[in-house]
């Protein structure tokens, strides 16, 4: 995803910093080889060593507290080893590094009283030089084209792979902080560079080391209070990097200086030294790291102007915005310490200079702010709403009880009648609520779901306004008994046999852990929480004496996907679906069923965005030529979704040069959304849900083809799918049960060019 755009901020920084020790410029010469290594300790053999790697993961940097001098008055010093894989994957001391850079910062009281109580400080900024410090064998290095001074580092040759980094110039090194705390935490991290593999192509990832937390005065290893948010937080939606294990969880698919992989290193550069911006009408954004991860990710709902409109205006959260523990999930930090940089870096509408947003109330400083948010309902977790879907999940309860078929007296036709038991903030349904239901509900005309399936396989055999799809209303039935409500409605008879599935998708308003009758702000919008229903799917059988059979879709040995992938990223599906009241696939599959058709298909059209823009400076948006879906499949639907082929105004789309944005993981890591223990295919080279067709207006078409049109869209693609036995939109077949593609002799799990090996994930 392109979460920023990496030259706009590069550009952004370097003007802040001047010239600085740290390039994401060129990769430079290879170094030459050093001197031959002397014996080494016992179990070292001479020539026992890698000088190449395979990829970013075969690379290792570990650095040791004892080993670093980066506080007081003594010479600088860090001692580090590198190791790397060869080709029988055996980890090996790496010999010849010619060039590193050191990260040095340290945790630092903040005695005023303005910003967060403790402030992290970079100590080359702090020294007026920069985030960074070269460290290379001459001790000099080449800045964005100018000659700086660096330290010199030397390998010992006793002891191949280890590396110390001294400074050779006057005075101490730039990154040494003279008179900094030596009993407060710091933090160290090691960049190489011009490290290649075995055809002497740079390694495209940054090769950094984890960084290392430690109290200089003891040398020992400390724990960041300040680290609110997590590494695995960030995983939840922009993967993790390949190759690398969840002991060393690296973020994956962030663009911004090509991945700098952990939240521990962003606070390198991202710290107080840059704070301010977001006045500047020009900037419009605070380079300090609480308050950018908090525009950035906001983006798209917030009123932005000058560089933040441009770089992170079409950024959409996945999740929803008030659940601040969706990404703070380490401490309470961010609720306990209140201050206004955090706070105006999403309410960008609050002036604290005029009290304009904020009733008039100008506050003398951060200090005051406690008073009114430190505890109680305007704190952060109170005043965000924080977990309160969580406790609102269960406060209205459709217990679907039976569904039966009663005579009508309307030729051809029979009534389907539905029984649920319903309860309400802990309580069974009365009469009287039931009559204002619709006061409650976010939109009146959701209701029950009932359809029928395919009794040999669990496949929906109907689609949303087809035949075989029942919708009820919910409001407008009967309460026979306090909490049991009958709805009725009829339908052809000869649609109402065989087996069937029930559910319902009724959203509420809830508020203070209860469900609420509905209220709207001054432009008609719903000022409550819109909570789903809590409807299990039940199964029935209309014909009498046969088995009832489960949906397809709710088979785990069937489906490869769970709602659990997606709420990693999405934190429920409720929200993503807005006034529709889902919480789960088989709610959803009513609408989304293979066997619907394409009238109309649904987001038919894929649109992206062009380079222009109309008189009033918003985007225009073109239609991509030659492309269209004619299905609603879930499976395809969500693939196309998420791969930028979407009509409207998506909010993830392609540009103009075709490349993806808004998605926040790698677009061809399938164990993203899939489960990770799962298999697409089965036996004989079909789907293992046992999928065989999806349904157009005009036939039927190929399963495993469709969903692989949904992010490869070219004509060669096509043209592929076509020659490997698949029927596509423009020449589909004519049976529900159609022949399986080839699909898996070459991209079955464990093949060549299997789907498990070409869509393992990538960190770009």
């Amino acid at each position: 995803m392109k979460n920023y755009k990496k030259s706009i901020l590069a550009a952004a920084l370097m003007t802040a910093v001047g010239l600085t020790g740290c390039s994401d410029g060129e990769d430079g010469q290879d170094g030459q080889d050093g001197a031959p290594g002397q014996d080494g300790e016992p179990g070292t053999s001479i020539g026992n060593v890698v000088d190449t790697v395979d990829a970013a993961t075969d690379f290792v940097l570990t650095v040791a507290p004892e080993d670093i001098v980066v506080v007081g008055s003594e010479d600088f010093a860090v001692k580090f080893t590198a190791t790397g894989k060869n080709a029988k994957g055996e980890e090996l001391p790496f010999t010849g590094l010619d060039q590193v850079a050191f990260y040095v910062m340290n945790q630092a009281a903040n005695d005023t009283d303005t910003g967060a109580p403790i402030l992290w400080e970079s100590n080359g900024l702090a020294n007026d030089f920069s985030y960074s410090m070269y460290c290379t064998l001459t001790g000099t290095a080449d800045s964005w084209g100018t000659e700086v001074d660096a330290c010199t580092l030397v390998e010992d040759e006793a002891n191949p792979g280890t590396y110390t980094g001294t400074w050779e110039h006057d005075g101490n090194a730039p990154i040494v902080l003279e008179n900094g705390d030596a009993n407060s935490l710091h933090r160290v991290m090691v960049r190489t560079y011009n490290v290649v593999d075995s055809s002497g192509t740079a390694i495209s990832d940054k090769l950094l080391s984890t960084p290392i937390d430690f109290i200089p005065a003891t040398g020992e290893i400390a724990i960041s209070e300040k680290d609110s948010v997590s590494n695995a937080a960030c995983i939840k939606c922009h993967g993790q990097l390949d190759g690398y294990d969840d002991a060393d969880a690296r973020i994956g698919n962030i663009d911004a200086h090509h991945n700098y992989q952990k939240v521990e290193n962003c606070v390198a550069c991202h710290n107080p030294a840059y704070a301010g911006g977001e006045d500047d009408p020009t900037v419009g954004w605070n380079a300090n790291w609480n308050a950018m991860i908090h525009t950035l990710h906001a983006g798209h709902h917030l009123d932005l102007e000058g560089e933040a409109e441009e770089m992170f205006g079409e950024i959409g959260f996945p999740a929803e915005l008030n659940e601040c523990t969706t990404c703070h999930d380490s401490g309470t930090q961010w609720n306990d310490n209140v201050y206004a940089e955090a706070c105006v870096s999403c309410h960008t509408d609050v002036d604290f200079e005029t009290g304009d947003g904020h009733l008039g109330i100008v506050p003398e400083s951060d200090a005051a702010c406690s008073g009114c948010h430190g505890a109680g309902s305007l704190s952060p977790l109170e005043a965000h709403g924080v977990g309160d879907r969580a406790v609102l999940s269960d406060k209205f309860i459709i217990d679907i009880q039976s569904a039966v078929v009663e005579d009508s007296e309307v030729d051809g036709m029979s009534t389907l009648v539905v029984t649920s038991e319903v309860s309400m903030n802990g309580e069974l349904l009365d009469a009287t609520t039931y009559a204002a239901m619709a006061d409650y509900m976010t939109n009146s005309g959701r209701g029950l779901l009932i359809g029928t399936l395919n009794a040999d396989t669990g496949a929906l055999t109907h689609g949303y306004g087809a035949d075989g799809g029942f919708k009820m209303d919910f409001v407008g039935g009967v309460m026979s008994a306090d909490g049991i409500v009958v709805n009725e409605a009829e339908f052809a008879t000869d649609l109402l046999v065989g087996p069937i599935y029930a559910t319902a998708e009724v959203q509420l308003c809830g508020a203070d852990g209860e469900i609420v009758t509905c209220t709207t702000d001054d432009d008609g919008n719903i000022e409550e929480t819109g909570v789903a229903n809590q409807a299990e799917t039940k199964y029935f059988n209309l014909t009498d004496g046969d088995a009832a059979v489960e949906m397809r879709l709710a088979d785990a040995d069937r489906t490869s996907i769970s709602e659990a992938k997606c709420n990693a990223c999405h934190g429920n599906l409720t929200h993503v679906k807005s006034t529709h009241g889902v919480t789960e696939f088989t709610q959803c599959a009513y609408c989304h069923s293979e066997n619907l058709g394409g009238s109309p298909s649904y987001h038919p059209t894929a649109v992206y965005k062009t380079d222009e823009v109309d008189a009033d400076g918003n985007a225009i948006w073109g239609t991509v030529e030659g492309l269209s879906f004619a299905n609603r499949d879930l499976v395809t639907v969500s693939h196309r979704f998420h791969a930028g082929y979407f009509d409207g105004t998506p909010a993830i789309y392609r540009d103009a040069d075709g490349e993806l944005n808004g998605y926040s993981a790698p677009l061809n890591n399938c164990n993203s959304c899939h489960k990770d223990d799962s298999t697409l295919f089965a036996a004989d080279g079909g789907l293992t849900s046992g999928k065989r067709s999806v349904e157009t207006d005009a036939g039927f078409i190929s399963p495993i083809s469709e969903a692989c049109r949904s992010c490869h869209v070219s004509a060669s693609a096509l043209a592929h799918f076509k020659s490997n036995g698949a029927y596509v939109q423009d020449e589909p077949g004519s049976v529900v049960d159609l022949p399986v593609e080839s699909c898996s002799t070459c991209h079955a799990e464990g093949k060549t060019y299997g789907v498990d090996v070409m869509h393992s994930g990538t960190s770009h």
